[in-house]
């Protein structure tokens, strides 16, 4: 086992809680363990192939991080987790300052101010992730979701499970999903997925041009454009995600401006005056769903 302590400044104004709330929406804790109040979070998670848990614990101006791995890590792939699981890819300031005085957003993100884009351990987790919640309800992906870490996960010698990597996942068989309430064309594309990823032909490398990682993915059958952009969101950081496929990104579009839900179409439309900051303005959106209305 490897033991290794890692220290990572957080901004000015650092919100715990955008942290806790990300990872800890499985009640059931199989793969993460959370405790808000504490601002502690634990997750275990497939790093190269070796069972590793990850323990943060949030102060006011820093996290104190330790990595306990059942094998040999790469310090890249640690310090790539830990930024992603502290949401520190995306800077709000920018697109803060660009709203402002929108008469739209202004309100929103006064209310919130400094809110973080929480992104999943790894890309590969994003991009299942995305997969398992392609239309539907988010109590029933999180119950797949767990259904999925205990199929091809493995445990950390701690006891926690640790989400999968590629070939992990490439070596189940469709009826282990199917039998476990996978639809069939969900379990064939998250086996389809993985195995292309873990054979090599669909690389997700953090420092690719998020157009050819678009291209690439929406190559594979049953990919869309919600899951790409979801999974640019939550797997690469990127900063100009266009969620008009969302229905939630619809709903607090609809709301804000008094209407109806918009159409993918107007969503887009609505959406392209944020350029380049598309990603902070879906946050901000979903955040606003739970702002009292007006």
């Amino acid at each position: 086992m490897s033991h290794s302590r890692h220290t990572i400044a957080l901004p000015a104004g650092y919100r715990h809680a955008d942290a806790c709330t990300f990872h800890g929406r499985d009640a059931d804790a199989l793969a993460e363990v959370v405790d808000a109040d504490a601002g502690r979070i634990r997750k275990g998670v497939l790093l190269g192939g070796v069972p590793t848990l990850i323990d943060i614990a949030l102060h006011a101006d820093r996290a104190e991080c330790v990595v306990e791995s059942d094998g040999t890590v790469s310090a890249a792939a640690i310090h790539d987790a830990l930024v992603n699981m502290l949401g520190l890819r995306i800077d709000p300031a920018p697109f803060e300052q660009a709203v402002r005085d929108d008469p739209l957003f202004g309100p929103v993100v006064a209310r919130q101010p400094g809110l973080r884009v929480i992104q999943s351990a790894t890309v590969f987790e994003a991009l299942t992730w995305a997969i398992i919640g392609q239309q539907i309800n988010l109590p029933f992906a999180i119950s797949l979701r767990r259904t999925f870490i205990g199929l091809a996960g493995r445990p950390h010698s701690s006891g926690l499970w640790c989400y999968p990597e590629a070939a992990d996942v490439a070596r189940l068989d469709l009826d282990q999903l199917t039998s476990r309430k996978f639809s069939g064309a969900k379990a064939e594309t998250l086996l389809r997925f993985a195995r292309l990823v873990a054979d090599g032909a669909l690389p997700l490398d953090r420092s690719d041009d998020p157009a050819g990682v678009s291209e690439r993915l929406l190559a594979v059958k049953g990919i869309g454009p919600w899951t790409v952009n979801y999974a640019l969101l939550r797997g690469w950081g990127y900063a100009d995600c266009s969620l008009h496929g969302d229905v939630a990104v619809r709903n607090a579009i609809g709301r804000l401006t008094g209407g109806e839900r918009p159409g993918m179409r107007e969503a887009e439309a609505f959406l392209e005056a944020y350029r380049p900051h598309r990603t902070m303005a879906a946050a901000y959106l979903w955040a606003s769903l739970n702002q009292p209305a007006g």
